[in-house]
């Protein structure tokens, strides 16, 4: 199957963090797209933060010129689940990650859609293989896992559940990649995929040596943003392996995995950060402040420094 542009071709069901700015991506690229949410407010804002969100990335420079009325317009707001749905042929759940709420928006899935329509989840943590479990046709379930703010991220994980076709992960793979994104496909179905692991075994390491007092969160920041992250941002972790020698590696390794957090307990500085409620942006305290006044501009630098990092790393993919 190929997906028709010209048609209502690409549904997207839940408008929160995550759905709005996937709207966004398929509408830039060209397609038509429907939307629904069962919050009635987050489809009266979604095309308010959609022009929000271009505006920013045009004066950034990192898309052309877009007429705003015409973009909006490839964006249909549905007022039920079953007109988002009918003659979709791609559907993107980003709804509660909750799985059993998953498991069951599928199984209405199948009541109103094609045999050939593919179903993605967002979910960023049950298998595809568990929220197909109720379908007829599980062979065309799978997890397109984007990244926040998924307008700006370029990688989008693709993760088949057990019975997912070839077919059905070579159209999502193709799919991706037409709207600019760059899929990777993960070839086995793991607790967190890829990404989710390697940030939390990073995180456990860092909460503890912050937590030690061995550097400062700050600290921390600047130094990780000024090596690790431009190594790995240039050419990738496996590539600096490369570069650096894996002999150097093999005994650094050596020395260093023992001394290295391999425990599964909550790090102290974490946990006493929970239970003081200072849970970061959404409460204005974590490890930095973030005045209730100054939220807005905070979170837009925030997105306007991902933007202009997406970009250089988009022109480097170029070389």
């Amino acid at each position: 199957m190929t997906i028709d542009l010209s048609k209502n071709a690409v549904s997207v069901i839940g408008l929160g963090t995550m759905g709005h700015g996937i709207v966004q991506t398929y509408a830039l690229a060209g397609y038509q797209v429907k939307a629904f949410d069962e919050n009635s407010q987050a489809v009266l804002q979604l095309h308010q933060r959609i022009a929000a969100n271009v505006a920013t990335m045009q004066d950034l420079g990192v898309i052309d010129q877009v007429n705003i009325d015409a973009l909006l317009s490839r964006i249909q707001c549905c007022t039920t689940e079953s007109e988002v749905l009918i003659d979709s042929q791609f559907i993107t759940e980003a709804i509660a990650e909750d799985l059993q709420m998953k498991q069951e928006f599928f199984a209405r899935c199948e009541e109103l859609v094609a045999p050939d329509t593919l179903l993605a989840s967002n979910t960023s943590s049950f298998p595809m293989t568990e929220i197909a479990s109720q379908l007829a046709y599980p062979e065309r379930a799978i997890n397109t896992h984007w990244f926040n703010p998924p307008h700006v991220i370029p990688v989008v994980e693709v993760i088949p559940g057990q019975q997912t076709s070839e077919q059905t992960i070579e159209q999502a793979m193709s799919l991706l990649q037409s709207i600019g994104k760059q899929p990777v496909r993960i070839h086995q179905e793991l607790p967190g995929f890829v990404m989710n692991r390697l940030q939390v075994a990073l995180f456990r390491e860092m909460l503890d040596l912050v937590g030690r007092g061995v550097i400062s969160a700050e600290d921390l920041d600047i130094a990780v943003r000024g090596s690790l992250g431009l190594r790995w941002a240039a050419v990738g972790p496996m590539r600096v392996g490369d570069f650096g020698g894996w002999d150097i590696l093999a005994k650094v390794y050596q020395v260093l995995a023992p001394e290295i957090r391999s425990d599964s307990e909550l790090p102290q500085v974490l946990d006493e950060m929970v239970d003081s409620g200072n849970l970061g942006l959404k409460t204005g305290q974590g490890f930095f402040e973030f005045p209730e006044t100054s939220q807005d501009e905070i979170i837009r630098d925030k997105d306007n420094k991902f933007v202009a990092w997406a970009q250089l790393l988009k022109e480097a993919y170029k070389e």
